[in-house]
């Protein structure tokens, strides 16, 4: 598909999506991490787990870092437009160049100024969260101090709202919100549980923040990675989504 087709017509099926994707009550969800340009980690993501019953979220990250990042987004927006109720692609902050500048940015710098607008035009409308009927919530980095779900629909790209979905790295230490750290708004146990209660959520699956522990706040916030860009084994998180589920430890893990 000719590439200036495939971002206005994934910019159109985002826009009717929404900023927060709810995923149904049946079959399983796998959750995706960041993938920064590893186009053979998408592949072998589709190839492997993609089927009628199951729901893929991809929680942002696409390019950047890794060396096939174009490969890598066209490619998973392709699929998106192939299976739009079975692939969901959430926001990362690399796919925010619309808003400001950031590093490591090697895809962005690459394109031509026409190509870098269309793309960042596309990637500011991908949704910003999957939220799914048995407590789990994805995001691709920490939540936002909203009073309940429906106000993530709403969030404005570019807001405080949007950064700390975005931007936002969650240390495990007692208080709220921790102050910034460069572009990255810090956040601590107090937040984390706050937003996860008014939200009524038990459990946050995200990527992001490559040092940070795999499970914080009592194994209720897990963080995974599917790409070679970090020396981190590339994993995925399964889901049954008509199963109970307290604690982020309780999905089934998979290596690529």
């Amino acid at each position: 598909m000719d590439e200036h087709v495939l971002l206005q017509q994934a910019s159109e099926l985002f826009t009717l999506q929404g900023r927060l994707i709810e995923l149904p009550a049946r079959g399983r969800a796998v959750f995706v991490g960041d993938t920064h340009g590893d186009y053979e980690a998408s592949q072998t993501v589709i190839e492997r787990y993609l089927d009628s019953e199951t729901v893929l979220v991809f929680v942002g990250d696409y390019v950047d870092r890794g060396p096939h990042s174009l490969e890598n987004i066209l490619f998973l927006l392709e699929q998106k437009l192939k299976h739009p109720e079975n692939i969901f692609l959430l926001q990362g902050n690399h796919e925010g160049w619309k808003y400001a500048e950031f590093s490591p940015a090697d895809f962005w710098q690459s394109l031509s100024e026409e190509r870098r607008a269309r793309f960042a035009e596309t990637l500011a409308q991908l949704p910003l969260a999957a939220s799914t009927p048995n407590g789990v919530l994805a995001t691709h980095a920490a939540l936002p101090d909203v009073q309940s779900l429906t106000e993530i629909d709403r969030i404005e790209f570019g807001d405080e709202n949007w950064r700390a979905l975005t931007w936002g790295d969650w240390q495990e230490v007692p208080g709220y919100y921790l102050g910034d750290r460069g572009s990255r708004p810090q956040y601590g146990e107090a937040y984390f549980r706050e937003i996860m209660r008014r939200l009524e959520k038990r459990v946050l699956i995200r990527g992001h923040q490559p040092h940070a522990p795999r499970y914080l706040f009592g194994a209720r916030c897990v963080t995974i990675f599917t790409s070679s860009a970090y020396p981190l084994p590339r994993t995925v998180a399964l889901l049954a989504l008509d199963q109970p589920i307290a604690k982020a430890d309780q999905l089934s893990m998979e290596l690529l």
